[in-house]
């Protein structure tokens, strides 16, 4: 019996079958390759800023722009860069010691400043300062120097007694300086004096004298304003009187000018006052106005 398995193939045959995969396989990975770079690149030419920042372009280390608003932004890959700002009101707290006018130590001065980027002169900053620079070289040497000045034209005495004067006073001079580096101060205030212990002792003792006075100032001009109305009544009184003795002594008088005019006006105001009875004795004379048999004498 005689099997024939065919002519066997040589190696050569199967070879361009190899290259046809071998050129599907690199055209794939190339494709995969230049897939991964256009999201590269595509993801590297847009830079998303938020709300509440700028967005500052550089090229090469060079300021392009800077006033990208929120949102989408375009930078050509690889040679700009897009940095964000953040351009909302900002906070800064310093604490810091002094000396008064009449060299009292105040110690822990709690002071808060807020403020704002100048939009026009955010390059300037920027360039000149950098913002991560801004509180290190603008903001504590300016608020050291201007509070300690401020706090040392006061005694401190005076300087209890008119903080927000001392306050609105050093507000105005750190706007007056910082707007020359691009800074808009909103507001500034002063949180906290702490003064040594003797003279915090010294002030409560005063404070709590000046009570004492005040409350004995209330009470005797209580009492004043009461004696003061004890004589308003006593005149009033007097007055009331005096006008009811002027009143009777021009009634007596009146009546004494018509009795010397009329000599009658007694019998009349007799017989006004008389209560129609008759009386049935009168002494030992006989009364004029009765009659023994019932009839009126005349």
């Amino acid at each position: 019996m005689n099997v024939n398995f065919g002519t066997p193939r040589a190696p050569q045959d199967n070879i361009p079958k190899y290259k046809d995969a071998g050129k599907k396989l690199g055209r794939t990975a190339l494709l995969v390759l230049l897939a991964a770079a256009v999201v590269i690149v595509g993801s590297a030419s847009f830079t998303i800023i938020n709300e509440g920042y700028i967005g500052v372009k550089y090229q090469f280390g060079k300021i392009v722009d800077d006033s990208l608003s929120a949102g989408l932004n375009f930078k050509i890959p690889f040679i700009q860069t897009i940095r964000q700002v953040d351009i909302r009101e900002q906070m800064y707290q310093m604490d810091a010691n002094a000396y008064t006018k009449d060299t009292q130590t105040v110690e822990g001065i709690q002071t808060k400043l807020n403020y704002v980027y100048d939009r026009g002169e955010l390059s300037n900053i920027i360039r000149n300062i950098g913002i991560n620079n801004v509180e290190s070289k603008l903001l504590i040497p300016q608020m050291q120097s201007i509070v300690k000045n401020e706090i040392g034209q006061y005694k401190a005495e005076d300087l209890v007694q008119n903080r927000t004067v001392v306050q609105e006073s050093i507000e105005e001079k750190l706007r007056e300086s910082l707007a020359q580096s691009g800074i808009i101060v909103v507001s500034f205030a002063i949180e906290n004096l702490d003064f040594e212990d003797g003279f915090e002792e010294a002030i409560r003792a005063k404070v709590v004298a000046e009570q004492e006075a005040l409350k004995m100032q209330n009470k005797t001009k209580e009492k004043e304003e009461l004696a003061r109305q004890t004589v308003i009544e006593a005149q009033a009184e007097a007055e009331s009187q005096k006008i009811r003795a002027d009143a009777e002594a021009y009634a007596i008088e009146a009546i004494q000018k018509q009795l010397q005019q009329s000599p009658e006006y007694i019998e009349l105001q007799r017989v006004q006052k008389w209560d129609g009875k008759y009386p049935q004795v009168m002494g030992n004379s006989v009364n004029p106005f009765v009659a023994l048999n019932g009839q009126t004498a005349e």
